[in-house]
């Protein structure tokens, strides 16, 4: 089938999967273990280490951590990017959002680009989060 009629099957998801990951930059054998990450203050106080690639550049990998009660600004990026919590509990309002859920570790959440939103850490620990995108991220707040 083809066009509208066309079926998502996992064989198709798969291929489709397949092709998508085939235009990234190829993996390398690589382990990265706790006290392998570098962590660099990058804005007072969110500090971030990198997993892969180069988050000024392109394609990155990048762990971040907040210290335990902070909330960025408002802000967005130029592009897209995902996350996963891996310590603490943290929030990701979007503008007008109410009640945004806590997310605790093994959660996830993504942000389009020029999304404007918050980021927190709002657990009594520091919190710990990997962020991945095929692109170059930035933070931009309004003027």
């Amino acid at each position: 089938m083809t066009g509208k009629n066309m079926q998502r099957t996992p064989l198709s998801l798969a291929l489709l999967m397949t092709a998508t990951l085939a235009q990234a930059e190829p993996i390398r054998n690589v382990t990265l273990t706790e006290e392998d990450k570098t962590f660099q203050e990058v804005m007072e106080p969110v500090a971030f280490a990198a997993a892969y690639g180069d988050r000024s550049t392109g394609e990155h990998g990048t762990f971040g951590r907040f210290p335990a009660g902070f909330e960025t600004p408002v802000h967005t990026h130029s592009h897209a990017y995902r996350a996963v919590v891996l310590k603490g509990e943290m929030t990701n309002p979007f503008a007008g959002q109410a009640d945004a859920p806590v997310m605790r570790p093994g959660s996830f959440w993504s942000v389009a680009a020029n999304a404007p939103h918050t980021t927190a850490c709002v657990s009594d620990v520091p919190c710990e989060f990997f962020m991945y995108g095929a692109d170059t991220f930035d933070f931009l707040t309004p003027d």
